[in-house]
C-alpha cells in the first residue's frame, strides 16, 4: 500500500492491490511482510559480513573472496560516478544500496517465500514492494542533497539557476522526479518478473519458466546495478562544480 500526502488525517493519494499482512502498533500501521522479508535480506548479509571477516585470510578464498571482490567492484563503481577525490565518504552507502537491492532481487526468486503461509497476503522479495523502492530512493535524495549542501553550503541552489536562471522551476521538478524514476523503475522491473514466472508456473511444466527465471536473475541483477549507479552519479552531480572541474577525474 501506497499512503501518502496526508492533509489533517484526509489521504490525498492511497493505492493498494491484493491483501497485506499488517501490525497495528498503536496508531501505526506497519506492512508486515516488508519487515519480514527486509529483516531475512538484512540478516543474510550481516552473516556473510561475519562469516568472511571472522577468519581473514592472506589469500582471500570462499565468502572472503566474494565480498572483497564485490567491495573491490563498488568502489570502482563509485569512482567512477563521483570522483577520485570525492568517492571514498560514499563508498558504504552505495554498496549497501547495490547489495540490500541485489540479495533483495535474487531472494524473491531463489527463497521459496510463497511456502512460508501468513493469515493475511504472502511473502515476496521486498523490493517488488512501493513502498521498499520508494523509501531506497528518498535514501538517495537525502543523500544528494547532503552531499550537495556538505561541500558547497548554501551554494549548492546556485545549481538551479546554471545555466540560465529560468531553468529554476526545471531543476525543481528534477529533483521530484528523480526519486520517482528510480522507485517505480525498479519496483516495476522485480515486480513484472515475479508475475511473469508466477503466471508460467501455473499455466505450464516447471522446467518451461526456468529460462525466465535465469534471465530474472539477470535482469536482478542488472536492477540494482542501474540503482547503485544511478544514486552514485546523483550524488557526483550534486557536489560537481558548475564548470565541470569536480568529474575531470571520471572515466
Amino acid at each position: 500500500m501506497l499512503n501518502f500526502l496526508n492533509f489533517y488525517s484526509v489521504p490525498l493519494a492511497e493505492l493498494e492491490v491484493g491483501k497485506h499482512l499488517y501490525w497495528q502498533i498503536g496508531n501505526l500501521k506497519l506492512h508486515g511482510q516488508v519487515f519480514l522479508t527486509s529483516w531475512f535480506v538484512i540478516g543474510v548479509l550481516v552473516l556473510a559480513s561475519v562469516a568472511a571477516s571472522s577468519n581473514v585470510k592472506r589469500i582471500p578464498s570462499g565468502i572472503q573472496n566474494l565480498l572483497e571482490y564485490a567491495l573491490e567492484f563498488i568502489r570502482d563503481l563509485a569512482k567512477n560516478q563521483i570522483g577520485e577525490k570525492e568517492y571514498r565518504p560514499w563508498v558504504p552507502f552505495v554498496g549497501t544500496l547495490f547489495l540490500f537491492i541485489f540479495v533483495s532481487n535474487w531472494s524473491g526468486a531463489l527463497v521459496p517465500f510463497k511456502l512460508i503461509h501468513l493469515p493475511e497476503g504472502e511473502l515476496a522479495a521486498p523490493t517488488s514492494d512501493i513502498n521498499t523502492t520508494v523509501a531506497l530512493a528518498l535514501l538517495t535524495s537525502l543523500a544528494y542533497f547532503y552531499a550537495g549542501f556538505s561541500k558547497k553550503g548554501l551554494g549548492y541552489f546556485g545549481n538551479y539557476v546554471q545555466p540560465v536562471s529560468f531553468m529554476l522551476p526545471f531543476k525543481i521538478i528534477e529533483d521530484f522526479t528523480k526519486p520517482l524514476s528510480l522507485s517505480f523503475r525498479l519496483f516495476g522491473n522485480i515486480l513484472a518478473d515475479e508475475l511473469v514466472v508466477g503466471v508460467l508456473v501455473l499455466l505450464v511444466p516447471l522446467f518451461v519458466p526456468l529460462p525466465v527465471m535465469a534471465l530474472g536473475l539477470f535482469t536482478s541483477a542488472i536492477q540494482a546495478l542501474i540503482f547503485a549507479t544511478l544514486a552514485a552519479a546523483y550524488i557526483g552531480e550534486a557536489m560537481e562544480d558548475h564548470h565541470g572541474e569536480g568529474h575531470e577525474e571520471h572515466h
